[in-house]
């Protein structure tokens, strides 16, 4: 069966408080090369069927309805995985 993931980051004009305890960590572990994390959210809808343009419309909209906060998210990609009949 195909999976469709959808990525959801907070806007890059945000402040991400997650990423910036987890930067702020990697720092104090000496790992240095790290310059910065920013952390969102992944989901991952399992589909009966074929994947098509409409059923891809329909869990982008769900991705901008449903799994984001518009306000402070983005969704940034939505992605096929898994067998593809598209």
């Amino acid at each position: 069966m195909p999976t469709i993931v959808v990525e959801v980051m907070p806007k890059a004009e945000l402040l991400d408080p997650q990423g910036k305890a987890v930067a702020g960590a990697l720092a104090r572990l000496g790992k240095t090369r790290f310059t910065s994390v920013r952390i969102g959210k992944r989901f991952e809808v399992t589909v009966d069927g074929a994947v098509d343009d409409a059923l891809l419309d329909e869990v982008r909209a769900l991705a901008e309805e449903m799994f984001s906060n518009s306000v402070i998210e983005d969704v940034v990609s939505v992605e096929v995985i898994g067998s593809v009949n598209h």
